[in-house]
């Protein structure tokens, strides 16, 4: 009877793992640790960037930099990493308001 019992609060144990993480998917994505200072080059390489709130299942406020594969984790306070933010959604902003391309229509005869 014992021996039933274990393979059965394995599977319970994993189901209930597997619903956590498809849940709170960004659980294990949170920076714990923050860097006050960005090392030089750091900010020429990042891809994009986004916010890490305080709230919820993170519990430290940090700008994450993503770079090829790589994250790093930086106070959102440090100067550079504000200037460069601000100037990284210009640049977005910016891309984003060019003029639409027009649709191609394809002009087709009718038959007779």
């Amino acid at each position: 009877v014992e021996l039933c019992i274990i393979p059965l609060i394995s599977v319970l144990f994993l189901t209930l793992l597997l619903l956590f993480l498809a849940l709170f998917p960004g659980a294990f994505n949170c920076c714990t640790k923050i860097s006050d200072e960005v090392p030089k080059g750091i900010l020429r390489r990042v891809e994009r960037f986004e916010i890490q709130k305080a709230d919820g299942l993170c519990h430290l406020e940090a700008v994450i930099l993503h770079m090829k594969g790589k994250k790093f984790c930086v106070n959102p306070w440090n100067k550079k990493v504000k200037k460069f933010m601000k100037k990284m959604k210009h640049k977005i902003h910016k891309s984003k308001s060019h003029v639409r391309k027009q649709r191609r229509t394809r002009i087709t005869k009718k038959k007779e």
